[in-house]
């Protein structure tokens, strides 16, 4: 088996692993070490020795006894000689995992328990990649532009927070199991949107976290097929990764959608996420990942930028604005609103964003304001627009881009 399918075998294999651990001997934060390192002994083993021919209870066997030995060390460095016998696990609770269900998978419980509210939005990303990922520390530190010892405390953190929340490993209760689906759903969100467009350091997109998200979105989907909501992210994800390869020229520099190839965009991912979006709105009330992946599918369906179906769009965005209070959501309304009525009245409608705190300070509503004053024909406050929001991005593809526009415009004065 080539090595990037068997890297996609053991990363599918990781939360299953880890799910039967937990299921079966509880101690969350030692499991998932006992997990990673089974994971590691895989990837070097079977190269050479071949795939076993079931590699999940070879897992979860090496896993267990790797578990087994963790526990007893911690019990021996503690001293505590009167507990070492419930810390120690039968021999009999080490047989190959084939006396697990098959199809037993627990994967949506790791996604509750790692999107557990008791945790930081930061450490449930970091968690939820590492448990359910099954990525190493290492990998997530430098998709995030972090130290690794920084995303090593940031992982041991929150699987203390796990082990003192003393969270059971099962489903959450039915009155506790929509908000639970909500985060974990902001989670792979915001998994996804670091990749797509990232927040700082010299890439514009980290093609490695839109495809973990897409991965694990895509396990969500199989797991809960009639949800409409992650139906709708999945969607989104793949109706806006889509326009990926056409995002950037070759030196990585910044394309407006406006400009891109849309020869380049792939029609695969545009196709399935179409038939997704289509296939569950309409089935219930519509939650604001439908809507958004409907807007992207508007966007991607059209044939040129000037055959977009703005209208539509406005629309859409106005329905997502009764049920969601984001900023953002207010601000791309904006840009509707002007491709509809005309730059002046995007304008107005972006005056009243100033205010909100929440985007106020970020450098989405100067860019926005510059390209729509631009539009209306004020070379002179663009400009002003454009280089006040360069300013505040880290980004640096974002940022030349910015400055760019800005030259342009002084040649125009």
């Amino acid at each position: 088996m080539p090595e990037a399918d068997a890297e996609d075998l053991l990363r599918g294999l990781a939360p299953q692993v880890l799910g039967a651990l937990v299921r079966r001997y509880g101690h969350f934060d030692t499991a998932a070490d006992a997990t990673q390192e089974a994971l590691i002994a895989a990837a070097r083993q079977w190269p050479d020795e071949g795939i076993p021919g079931n590699p999940r209870a070879w897992l979860i066997t090496v896993a267990s006894r790797r578990l087994t030995d963790l526990l007893r060390a911690e019990a021996a460095r503690r001293r505590r000689e009167d507990t070492v016998a419930r810390w120690v696990l039968p021999e009999h609770w080490l047989a190959p995992a084939a006396d697990t269900p098959a199809d037993a998978d627990d994967t949506l419980i790791l996604l509750f328990m790692c999107c557990h509210p008791a945790l930081s939005p930061a450490s449930q990303i970091a968690l939820t990649l590492r448990a359910v990922g099954g990525l190493a520390t290492a990998e997530i530190a430098r998709a995030f532009l972090v130290p690794e010892p920084t995303m090593t405390r940031r992982i041991s953190r929150a699987k203390q927070q796990i082990k003192d929340s003393a969270v059971p490993f099962r489903m959450p209760a039915a009155q506790d199991r929509a908000a639970r689906l909500a985060a974990v759903l902001h989670v792979l969100y915001l998994i996804f949107t670091e990749g797509y467009v990232s927040t700082s350091g010299p890439s514009l997109q980290r093609a490695e976290l839109t495809a973990e998200a897409i991965r694990l979105t895509r396990i969500l989907h199989r797991l809960l097929p009639g949800d409409g909501e992650v139906t709708g992210l999945l969607a989104l994800m793949l109706l806006t990764d889509a326009r990926r390869p056409a995002r950037t020229g070759p030196g990585g520099e910044l394309i407006p959608m406006a400009e891109q190839d849309r020869s380049r965009w792939k029609a695969d991912l545009i196709a399935e996420g179409v038939v997704l979006i289509t296939g569950t709105l309409g089935r219930g009330p519509a939650g604001p990942y439908q809507l958004q992946a409907a807007i992207a599918a508007v966007h991607d369906e059209a044939p040129s930028a000037d055959a977009t179906d703005w209208p539509q769009i406005m629309a859409l965005y106005e329905v997502l604005m009764q049920i969601s209070d984001n900023p953002v959501v207010a601000l791309n309304h904006a840009v509707a609103v002007a491709m509809v009525r005309g730059p002046r009245a995007g304008l107005e409608v972006l005056g009243g964003l100033g205010a909100d705190q929440r985007i106020a300070s970020g450098h989405h509503l100067p860019a926005v304001r510059a390209h729509l004053l631009e539009l209306a024909g004020d070379l002179e406050a663009a400009r002003e627009a454009y280089l006040a929001a360069a300013g505040r991005t880290s980004n640096l593809p974002q940022q030349r881009y910015l400055y760019a526009r800005a030259a342009r415009l002084a040649g125009h004065e």
